[in-house]
């Protein structure tokens, strides 16, 4: 299955856009009273967006706009129009209130069934969705592409492990929907089970909602059999579907343009950058009804290019997240990102994928303590697997940590239920 709009040429997608970005704007300043005070504050009206270069005028959505209008200050239609209502998690704060009509849930399932599909993923399969259920748009949103795509979804939500097992050989499941941590955990699971994970049935890992680097992800193929593909999206946009890559080239994301309009700025000064530079992710929706988003700040760091993919898409491709704006670590003085630490340790020979970050106030310094899980058939001792990892921070990011803590594998807690948790923060 693949759209018509996914191979467009990109003179006829710009135009697409165009017409799309200005019916989004005209629709944000005459229903959202929000939209209306900021595009009147920086002087814009819906008639002066006439191509895709005037939307470097109109002004930039934030996370704290979403909280500052909580519960429906973001909403462009009436109650009697809406057909469902999610939120995106409220851990530092009220959460963030998405809402759709008929139309928007239509678009939502045919993004994701595109996501899907990229993923290699054919009518008839059957696809085990281990994405929690609820307010979370992960569950609904890949359920619903799934079942638009013509696959037979089992939704076993997150959880019951050893019962998402069973289930998958049983009902021989072709695709796992889950975050990359809890892939991880499945297949150790499996094992514990006395079962090799390499032998389920499973053919394709759609996995997302948390960071994947290369390693992580060579090491679900690996340890599942199975082809991974990474998924993005976010709530405030749509939910999931937004972006997937393709399985033909598995190299970046392709960013579904007829739906949602990519930039990348600075994440200091808010400017775009040149073509290949990494910045923050910025997302416009063209065609949300309930709700439009204008410009909004992802908080995602990526590049995007546009070079000819393998596959025949003509979609941009946003290379994988390599971290947060708002997630960089600060340690004496050195910038870093958990990505950047798990993307370095993973590579080496006796670690597993499991690690944590502790962070701590000494007197008026910060420390840092990095605990990592090793192999059962790492064939380093300790003292040498401590130095090589040791070297490698340091060679690599400029940095070694004040504490690295080697565990056993199984030492660090897992998670059944949603995003791992990575970092802890002891500082605030």
């Amino acid at each position: 299955m693949r759209g018509s709009n996914e191979s467009l040429d990109r003179a006829a997608l710009h135009q697409l856009q165009t017409d799309r970005l200005a019916e989004t704007v005209k629709r944000a300043y005459e229903t959202v009273p929000f939209y209306r005070e900021q595009l009147e504050d920086a002087g814009v009206e819906p008639d002066d967006i006439e191509s895709l270069e005037d939307i470097t005028t109109l002004p930039m959505t934030t996370k704290e706009d979403f909280r500052d209008q909580y519960p429906d200050g973001l909403f462009a239609v009436d109650d009697e129009e809406l057909t469902r209502i999610h939120a995106s998690s409220g851990t530092t704060g009220k959460p963030k209130i998405v809402s759709y009509t008929d139309d928007d849930l239509d678009i939502w399932s045919r993004t994701m069934a595109r996501s899907l599909a990229a993923a290699g993923v054919e009518p008839g399969d059957t696809v085990q969705n281990a994405y929690g259920y609820g307010l979370f748009t992960g569950g609904l949103g890949f359920h619903q592409g799934a079942e638009e795509l013509g696959t037979t979804v089992v939704p076993t939500s997150s959880g019951g492990t050893q019962r998402q097992i069973e289930l998958a050989q049983d009902l021989e499941s072709d695709v796992l929907a889950c975050t990359p941590s809890y892939a991880l955990y499945f297949a150790e699971t499996a094992e514990e089970m006395g079962l090799n994970p390499r032998d389920l049935p499973i053919s394709v890992i759609a996995y997302g909602a948390e960071t994947c680097t290369e390693p992580m992800r060579e090491e679900i193929e690996e340890q599942l059999n199975a082809t991974g593909i990474n998924n993005y999206g976010l709530s405030e946009i749509i939910g999931p579907g937004v972006a997937a890559e393709c399985h033909e080239a598995q190299d970046g994301l392709h960013i579904w343009e007829d739906h949602f309009y990519p930039e990348v700025v600075d994440p200091r000064t808010g400017d775009p950058v040149e073509e290949g530079e990494e910045g923050e992710l910025i997302l416009t929706t063209l065609t949300k009804e309930a709700m439009p988003v204008l410009r909004y700040r992802t908080g995602d760091l990526t590049t995007l290019t546009y070079d000819e993919c393998e596959c025949g898409r003509t979609m941009v491709r946003m290379k994988n997240i390599t971290g947060r704006a708002d997630d960089l670590l600060i340690v004496r003085g050195v910038n870093l990102y958990p990505s950047e630490i798990e993307h370095v340790v993973l590579e080496i020979d006796g670690v597993a994928p499991y690690y944590r970050i502790d962070l701590a106030k000494e007197g008026s310094l910060d420390v840092m303590e990095l605990t990592i899980e090793t192999t059962e058939e790492s064939n380093r001792n300790e003292d040498e697997l401590r130095n090589v990892i040791l070297t490698r921070l340091q060679n690599v990011l400029s940095f070694t940590p004040d504490d690295l803590e080697l565990v056993d594998q199984g030492s660090i807690a897992r998670t059944e239920v949603g995003k791992v948790q990575r970092v802890y923060d002891h500082r605030k």
